[in-house]
């Protein structure tokens, strides 16, 4: 059987990658199954625990990260993130690509951690700042000085594109994410 591979998709708040994400999991040609992240922060309005993240106290998150059961970690906006090691190794194993959504510090840990040929790593982009605020107070879950934050970090992360292997802009989700497919499906290719 052949061993999957990761698809690093990643960028600032409020990009998108969540909708990217919903039509690239939709192919079933590029054999991707979503990595669950661990997270401490609360639930959003239709987010399910198991599916969307693993929902945990700050103490399990906490001895996770001790006892070195997370492939990548990070603190965002007062909240932890993690991608579960064994989750993903198993995945991969069993032969199928695992899709990584994850902000850029995470990304880059996976990116040192990892050989290059056993990932792609994607940063998505909009066509501004102004366009990213007005996705992200769209969602209507967060105060203002939360919006300010994540504009705040998506500046600094902006800088970031230059680690990537490939820049995709989501100036429409549905085109994006077929823009990433075919990424995908050339690097199944050379796989084989």
């Amino acid at each position: 059987m052949k061993k999957g591979f990761l698809v690093i998709l990643s960028g600032p708040s409020g990009v998108g990658k969540g909708t990217v994400r919903s039509y690239l999991m939709k192919d079933d040609s590029l054999d991707l199954v979503f990595s669950v992240s661990m997270t401490t922060r609360s639930p959003r309005n239709g987010e399910v625990d198991g599916k969307d993240y693993f929902f945990v106290s700050k103490d399990t998150f906490i001895k996770a990260v001790n006892n070195g059961d997370l492939l990548e970690h990070a603190d965002f906006v007062d909240h932890s993130y993690g991608t579960p090691k064994k989750y993903v190794y198993d995945l991969l194993a069993n032969g199928h690509n695992v899709l990584l959504e994850i902000e850029t510090n995470g990304a880059r840990q996976v990116m040192e951690a990892c050989n290059k040929n056993d990932y792609i790593s994607i940063f998505l982009i909009c066509k501004d700042l102004c366009e990213l605020e007005k996705r992200i107070r769209g969602r209507k879950t967060e105060c203002d000085e939360v919006i300010h934050e994540r504009i705040e970090k998506a500046k600094k992360e902006l800088q970031l594109e230059k680690f990537y292997q490939y820049v995709v802009l989501n100036d429409n989700s549905e085109r994006a994410a077929n823009e990433i497919a075919d990424i995908i499906k050339s690097k199944q290719t050379t796989n084989k």
